[in-house]
């Protein structure tokens, strides 16, 4: 795909870290940005980004959202880009039922949501569809289950929608990142101290010191992760491949889970996630 002044673009998660970067990668390369918020106060990072404050766990106010980008566009997308999404670490005995929900409300059901509210103005783009998904969605990580597993399941739905968008022109790609050095970091980092300071004396004997290695381990991964605007051209670059890709890794990490996981047994995987506790 040839960006050019007419270009349509829709990112979810468009004010903050990597999905601010790609807003703004987007715009510098001739597109009109469409793009989510969760704060009234964002101010957009270029002329052609349009942000709206949207939860895209809320059917009706995603529908709602399309149909204002209807309005101004004319009715065709040429490119949606889903990259909100959420991190809940612990240890799953730990986190509630309704944190675990909360994660595939947002990582799974939220991407459904709003693609098909865009589909329609996809179909008559003959449109591309990128989800922003994870490297743990093919390699679980202990204490980073919830993501992992709505990650997996949004990647399951992106498989089925390749085979049932191909006879409409439209693309689908998944993009596995590893560590990226963004805002979201240091919001991970809080939430495993928060988590971290939380712990019951029962929990923090059982968790306490496997949990602690894991934070460590997490906070150094992701110092030392990709920079975001790195990682944003490339997601971009991949964007407009032609043909097609259908799962692409970003990040050196990532690269290396995804050849460990080609070239190793399910006995070398497991001690693998044993080791990081």
């Amino acid at each position: 795909m040839n960006a050019s002044k007419s270009k349509i673009a829709v990112v979810t998660g468009a004010a903050s870290g990597l999905g601010k970067d790609i807003a703004a990668g987007l715009a510098a390369q001739g597109y009109t940005v469409y793009g989510t918020t969760l704060s009234d106060t964002e101010v957009p990072v270029a002329q052609d980004v349009h942000l709206e404050r949207v939860d895209i766990t809320d059917a009706a106010a995603v529908q709602a959202w399309a149909a204002e980008v209807r309005a101004h566009t004319g009715g065709r997308v040429d490119l949606l880009i889903s990259n909100a999404g959420i991190l809940t670490p612990g240890p799953l005995e730990v986190l509630s039922l309704e944190e675990i929900r909360r994660e595939f409300e947002v990582n799974t059901f939220a991407p459904l949501t709003v693609i098909n509210a865009f589909l329609p103005q996809l179909r008559e783009g003959r449109g591309r569809i990128v989800q922003i998904s994870s490297i743990s969605a093919a390699f679980p990580m202990p204490f980073n289950a919830p993501s992992a597993a709505s990650k997996a399941a949004a990647e399951a739905l992106m498989v089925a929608y390749r085979a049932e968008l191909h006879r409409f022109g439209i693309d689908v790609t998944i993009i596995q990142p590893g560590s990226m050095l963004t805002g979201g970091p240091a919001k991970s980092a809080a939430l495993v101290s928060q988590l971290n300071e939380a712990f019951t004396p029962e929990q923090e004997a059982l968790y306490g010191d496997a949990f602690a290695r894991f934070a460590a381990g997490f906070n150094s991964g992701q110092a030392n992760g990709m920079r975001s605007e790195v990682a944003a051209g490339q997601v971009i670059d991949i964007a407009e491949r032609q043909p097609a890709a259908s799962i692409v890794t970003i990040g050196d990490d990532a690269a290396r889970i995804a050849h460990a996981i080609r070239t190793s047994t399910p006995e070398q995987l497991d001690a693998m996630r044993v080791s990081l506790t």
